[in-house]
């Protein structure tokens, strides 16, 4: 029989092997046909006599992503709209839909026949529960073989026996520490941890997983014979008495409770391994189908899979733009952003040419590198080839002449406009004419910087996020003359150095910066009346932010803060500012000399290693303290995200942003929004349009005019609308017309 995204050939010994390899895709997925083609094939190669095993591999240079998210967003867009019918119907869809690929990876361990998964490279979720699902596993001894079940990243879990094979497979303790975290796994730590069978030479491996069947694999799993002991111990045992209860516990250290797919898959272990393996495969059906229905999973599946994928690929890159292929790029300022954006180019394995005022300064951008990656040599993660190769590429000089050829340019220079002004004119006097001009900038508007041009429609902004290295997000800014080359140049550069591009117009703070003050603004407030800071910072936390404010502040540094709001007040005027938190600001910075993290005192004390950081006692006796059990925790935690929501809705009124998954996929990357909301739009649409307003308005009447719902949220509420549907970002305007 011929498949279109499989192929099936068996050799003279009887052993088929079944090679995955989709066309037209650079990656295999599962879809609705590759799972039908391949139940097809189980039910062939069963059948067929002369068959005695099989081998499943893939014929690309990677193994599987797992599914593919058109099915997962068919899927979930189906139930939605049976819902609206026949709640019944649309659970009876769920439990079938979902339920199809663990039955047919059942079917396949089942089949009497020994398989072999051969395992080339990435092997991700759905993927990898077909790969444990069969007989043996073999993986290719590899850095490019990555095997994990990541789907909790996402709000759900693996829902294809993943949470009944993993721990039939490994102790109990390693298979909750891989499902709740989505653990990455190389092979070596596999093979420690009983998940696959062989490690072989990549040109090896198929004949290594031909010869398990043909040294007598049996066609049967572990869990399926008489007198299997599960690797862990019993539930009801010693051991399980020592791991359960701190599991459990743990897991709600770690996620507050706003995580529900993470006490699914706890539940699912517990009660699936107390029942035989097909009841067990029942149980965690029931809860993924549970999972599925959760206002959690909706909107962490559509921004953290869906739209973050959809971004990554360009979607809102200009149409009929060439992609560029870069040959060279130049930064400009060697300091520590700079040298950030320089090391993230050259790991990307394009050349860099790093500017700076002297060679000395330029010098120290470059070996800010090296640092970098000694820190991933001694992690394991890279070698001494790999830091030469990437070293070779960074062209330190204090000459602008070396610009010559750089098809963009990057400016890093200290947050001042001349500076920024002087090394604009000196490199616009080397590059050509149609190389694109990006600046760096957290704070000065796009289009004023751009005045300091020859050519403003090559002139765009691109602000990263520090760490360089580390963060995802980059913000690229278009001032009123940024042109569609400009855009598409900066935003093949953000994919190509593997960051996530979201299109931001010119203002005040862009996108990310007003969310984030607000975050702030929001925590200074609540010092000034007198709730104890250990409070504010542990209800940002159980809120599902990753940093507290105060911890935030210090870590941008307090007098950037205070430098912040004098400018905000030079350049709008007194009542911009409230006076109350710039004079706290000024106190923190002026009488105490606690500047953040970078002096070692800021709203937190930083000892030296190994000692943690710790509040500044001297906080609680700033302003008179209220007793703890006067503070509603609930509602400290609601004007956090509240205000900071508040403002992603401003900045979606004003056309700074006009498409939702950027607000929604920039707040989780850039800030760490809660993800389980799916973001500062998504937190919104999540409790309804209607009954966010009615807590902001609530919020409004005990603290303020800062938490006045905007027109658009009024008029969003009247209509019964959500943002994806008032703002339908399937349709939205190509960034060059957007209003600046």
């Amino acid at each position: 029989m011929t498949y279109t995204n499989f192929t099936v050939e068996t050799d003279a010994e009887g052993l088929a092997l079944v090679t995955w390899d989709m066309p037209d895709r650079s990656m295999n997925v599962f879809t609705e046909d590759a799972l039908r083609e391949l139940d097809a094939i189980i039910d062939d190669v069963t059948k067929d006599e002369a068959i005695k095993g099989a081998v499943f591999t893939s014929g690309k240079e990677t193994f599987s992503g797992g599914a593919d998210l058109t099915m997962l967003k068919g899927m979930t867009a189906e139930f939605a709209r049976l819902e609206a019918e026949d709640k019944d119907k649309a659970v009876a869809f769920l439990y079938d839909r979902a339920g199809a690929m663990s039955r047919i990876f059942r079917k396949l361990e089942t089949s009497g026949k020994p398989w072999v998964s051969a395992i080339n490279g990435t092997c991700m979720g759905g993927a990898f529960e077909l790969s444990l699902a069969c007989h043996g596993r073999v993986a290719a001894d590899s850095d490019a073989v990555k095997m994990a079940l990541p789907e909790v990243k996402v709000g759900i879990f693996p829902g294809a026996g993943g949470t009944q094979r993993v721990p039939r497979l490994a102790n109990t303790q390693d298979a909750l520490q891989m499902l709740t975290s989505g653990q990455t796994l190389a092979p070596k730590k596999a093979k420690s941890m009983g998940l696959i069978t062989e490690i072989a030479a990549p040109d090896a491996l198929v004949a290594v997983a031909k010869s398990l069947i043909k040294n007598g694999l049996k066609p049967v799993q572990l869990w399926d014979e008489k007198g299997f002991k599960l690797p862990g111990g019993p539930v009801y045992s010693a051991a399980g008495a020592n791991l359960w209860p701190p599991a459990i516990a743990i897991a709600r250290r770690e996620t507050s409770g706003n995580y529900p797919a993470v006490m699914a898959i706890l539940k699912s272990v517990y009660e699936g391994l107390l029942v035989p393996f097909d009841t067990a495969l029942r149980i965690e059906l029931r809860y993924f189908v549970e999972i599925m229905q959760t206002t959690e999973a909706a909107m962490m599946i559509r921004s953290l899979f869906v739209s973050l994928q959809e971004l990554n690929k360009g979607a809102r890159r200009p149409a009929g733009q060439p992609e560029t292929k870069f040959t060279k790029i130049g930064v400009l300022g060697a300091g520590f952003m700079g040298a950030g954006i320089a090391y993230v180019t050259a790991k990307a394995g394009i050349p860099v040419v790093l500017v700076d005022r002297d060679m000395d300064a330029a010098n120290k951008g470059k070996a800010h590198s090296e640092s970098l990656v000694d820190g991933q040599i001694k992690k394991g993660r890279a070698t001494a080839e790999d830091k030469g190769k990437l070293l070779s590429l960074i062209t330190p000089t204090a000459d602008y002449a070396d610009l010559k050829g750089c098809d963009l340019i990057v400016e890093a220079v200290f947050e001042d406009s001349e500076i920024k002004k002087g090394v604009t004119t000196q490199a616009e006097a080397v590059i050509a004419k149609d190389a694109i001009f990006a600046s760096n900038t957290s704070t000065i508007p796009i289009t004023g910087l751009a005045k300091n041009s020859k050519r403003p429609a090559n002139f765009i902004g691109i602000h990263f996020f520090s760490p360089v290295d580390k963060m995802m997000l980059v913000e690229i800014i278009l001032g009123k003359k940024t042109e569609d080359k400009a855009i598409a140049v900066a935003m093949d550069f953000v994919r190509a150095i593997k960051k996530t591009p979201i299109v931001v117009n010119d203002t005040r703070g862009f996108y990310v910066n007003r969310c984030v003050l607000r975050y702030m603004s929001e925590a200074y407030k609540m010092l000034i009346e007198g709730i104890p800071a250990p409070m504010i910072e542990n209800a940002a936390k159980l809120a599902g932010m990753p940093v507290g404010p105060l911890a935030l502040t210090d870590e941008t540094a307090v007098d950037l803060a205070q430098k912040i709001m004098k400018q905000t007040v030079r350049d709008l005027g007194e009542k911009a500012v409230d006076p109350a938190q710039l004079d706290l600001i000024n106190t923190m910075v002026d009488k105490h000399d606690r500047k953040g993290r970078k002096n070692g005192k800021g709203f937190y004390d930083y000892p030296a290693k190994p000692a943690k950081k710790s509040l500044w006692p001297g906080l609680k006796d700033l302003y008179k303290q209220k007793k703890p059990e006067d503070v509603d925790i609930e509602e400290v935690k609601q004007r956090l995200l509240v205000t900071i929501a508040l403002e992603a809705a401003r900045v979606m009124e004003e056309g700074i942003v006009v498409d939702p998954r950027e607000a929604d996929v920039g707040s989780i990357l850039a800030f760490g929004f809660a993800p389980y909301t799916g973001g500062a739009l998504s937190y919104i649409d999540g409790m309804g349009v209607k009954t966010f307003v009615k807590l902001a308005k609530t919020l409004q009447k005990k603290y303020g005019a800062d938490f006045k719902a905007p027109k658009l949220l009024q008029d969003m509420a009247d209509k019964g609308e959500t943002f994806y549907e008032r703002f339908d970002p399937y349709n939205t305007t190509p960034p060059q017309k957007q209003a600046a």
